[in-house]
């Protein structure tokens, strides 16, 4: 079996509530040319951005199952408490139902806002308890009551992670909303190829000297596109503990949880190389197949060169991993992350 851990899906634009458009919170156009959120636009690139052809593009790549994540641009970060309970609830409400249209195909992660802590653990408790889903998706970085950018691991978030440890979660962290954070000239898709990729080492690093793997140990974590930065960036960390203890009071050390059982990474870092380096960093047990699709910065057969699992079997070419180890990627792997 091959399940994916890491996949999006766009609602059709008649899905989408009419308050959305409205408000230029996010939309599709009805040609189902471009996703649109205010004045951004971000052309669509794959039919399988939708889910009757989601369906068949899995079946022609033999992915028998997919974990569907919320779509970024509906974090919710900025937005009002009003407005981010409403479009929380439609993400959520919308991937259940394709989870319970399609049980055999899909498993569908649940978004909450941090901001807003009491309706996060509700949203929380709803979607376990009613709409039986077990994937919590949660941003790198949110911006918290006085308006500042900070790192999902916070002492602030302990609520939401003491609820994902209570009912035994599955969690992905992923990135986004680089350019609010970082203010640079949005050139060269920077913000997607460089400060995407800094965000997600930013909140591995927090998440691992405020010891959440062991403090939580019943949720299991994922970090998005591999943790690429994060794991290059290790005997730096490490450097700056020692260097300036000062600095770290209270932390642990990068060297007691650089392994952790309930920490994954999934398989989306485009190169052998950066895969081979997981796999020292992290142990080929802890590495989950995830292709990001249908993203053109996904494993997608569109791309030149590409197709969905491409590092995984030059891996297994360039003898990183056996044979054994990529069926576990694919599979066991993905499972031990999803139900522990």
């Amino acid at each position: 079996m091959r399940i994916n851990s890491h996949g999006h899906l766009l609602p059709y634009p008649h899905q989408i509530p009419d308050f959305m458009k409205k408000k230029q919170i996010f939309w599709v156009e009805n040609d189902m040319s471009c996703m649109c959120q205010g004045q951004w636009r971000r052309p669509i690139t794959d039919p399988s951005f939708f889910l009757d052809r989601k369906i068949d593009w899995m079946a022609s790549n033999q992915i028998d199952k997919e974990v569907i994540l919320n779509l970024s641009q509906l974090y919710c970060n900025g937005y009002t408490r009003h407005d981010a309970r409403d479009v929380i609830r439609f993400q959520n409400d919308y991937n259940a139902s394709v989870q319970h249209e399609y049980p055999d195909k899909f498993i569908s992660g649940f978004v909450v806002q941090a901001l807003y802590m009491e309706d996060a653990l509700k949203e929380i408790e709803r979607c376990v308890e009613e709409l039986k889903m077990s994937v919590l998706c949660l941003p790198s970085h949110y911006l918290n009551a006085d308006n500042h950018w900070t790192a999902i691991a916070d002492e602030a978030t302990i609520p939401i992670f003491e609820m994902a440890n209570h009912y035994h979660l599955a969690v992905e962290i992923h990135p986004y909303n680089a350019e609010e954070i970082v203010h640079l000239e949005d050139k060269f898709w920077r913000f997607h190829l460089i400060w995407m990729c800094a965000q997600t080492a930013d909140a591995s690093h927090f998440f691992n000297l405020l010891d959440f793997p062991d403090r939580f140990p019943e949720m299991r974590t994922s970090f998005a596109h591999g943790n690429q930065f994060g794991h290059m960036g290790y005997g730096r960390r490490l450097q700056g503990y020692k260097g300036r203890p000062d600095l770290f009071k209270g932390a642990r050390s990068p060297e007691e949880n650089q392994q952790n059982a309930n920490v994954f990474f999934d398989t989306l870092v485009h190169d052998v190389l950066s895969f081979e380096l997981m796999v020292k960093r992290a142990g080929v047990s802890q590495i989950i197949a995830g292709l990001d699709d249908p993203y053109p910065l996904g494993e997608m057969e569109s791309v030149e060169g590409s197709y969905p699992g491409r590092v995984i079997d030059e891996a297994v070419m360039a003898h990183i991993i056996t044979d054994f180890e990529r069926d576990q990627i694919w599979c066991d792997n993905v499972i031990r992350w999803l139900y522990g």
